[in-house]
């Protein structure tokens, strides 16, 4: 018999929104936007296709629905207990899926931009904490409540405590607190706070401005931004002098500072 029922709806959908930008959007609304193992599958391909794709300087992540993202799905992993094992290879597959996906985002050589509309909690929050840039709706807010329900979000930890202050890193994962936008804007989760109506738009203006650059000059600051953190003081700076040695003797830098020095703008080859 044929099957008539309609396809399953995308789980990411792709979109250009503007020349040079990517737009991912999570598309399990109903779901509150949870990543199951599918979704963290797809959006790990994704990142990497459009890593690669020449064409595309910046990529915004944005979310479907209320909800930014959940965090793990929960009734996924549950399902899992009735395994022979009770689900422990299921949880450290999808775990060590989730943290491959993680490090994809900081590995790509274009600038993620998280735009989050409603609530991230959870992996939905390390989400946004792994994005490069993020814009939030006054409204949205951001949690890591796993400590609430005896599972201590561990891995969202490790993006969470790399991009804001110890002690409020340990405040969000010991209470388990929602965190208003407000607070995240001061905290350092997000860079920016604006209406809800606004958040794509601001995203997407952020995207333009990177996509006027030198996408080899971005990458490699991208790249050297991350790596040079988690240096010691010295060896940071030994790396970045010879990463600015290696920067100035590319073709576009080489053309930026004859643009800068001819008052004129610049034009980039990208290499």
């Amino acid at each position: 018999m044929q099957d008539l029922s309609p396809p399953a709806a995308p789980l990411i959908l792709t979109e250009t929104p503007a020349p040079g930008v990517a737009r991912l959007t999570l598309n399990r609304p109903e779901a509150r936007n949870a990543l199951s193992r599918a979704v963290i599958r797809d959006l790990h391909g994704a990142i990497e296709r459009l890593g690669a794709d020449p064409t595309v300087a910046a990529i915004i992540l944005a979310a479907r629905g209320k909800v930014f993202s959940s965090g793990h799905d929960l009734k996924e992993m549950t399902a899992h207990r009735v395994d022979n094992d009770g689900g422990e290879a299921f949880f450290r597959e999808t775990m060590t899926a989730c943290s491959a996906m993680m490090q994809a985002i900081v590995a790509c050589p274009k600038p993620v931009i998280a735009a989050v509309e409603g609530r991230a909690t959870a992996a939905g929050c390390q989400l946004v904490a792994t994005c490069d840039l993020a814009v939030a709706a006054e409204t949205a807010d951001f949690a890591t409540p796993g400590v609430n329900i005896g599972l201590f979000c561990s891995t969202p930890m490790v993006a969470l405590s790399r991009n804001v202050p110890r002690k409020r890193a340990m405040e969000m994962l010991l209470l388990g607190e929602a965190l208003s936008s407000t607070d995240a804007l001061s905290f350092g989760l997000v860079n920016r706070v604006v209406p809800p109506d606004q958040v794509m738009d601001e995203a997407l203006g952020m995207a333009r401005i990177i996509a006027a650059k030198s996408k080899a000059t971005v990458a490699i600051g991208k790249a050297a931004f991350y790596r040079q953190a988690e240096l010691t003081l010295d060896e940071a700076y030994a790396y970045a002098s010879e990463v600015m040695v290696k920067n100035m003797m590319t073709a576009d830098a080489g053309e930026g500072i004859c643009a800068f020095i001819e008052k004129r703008h610049p034009e980039w080859k990208d290499h």
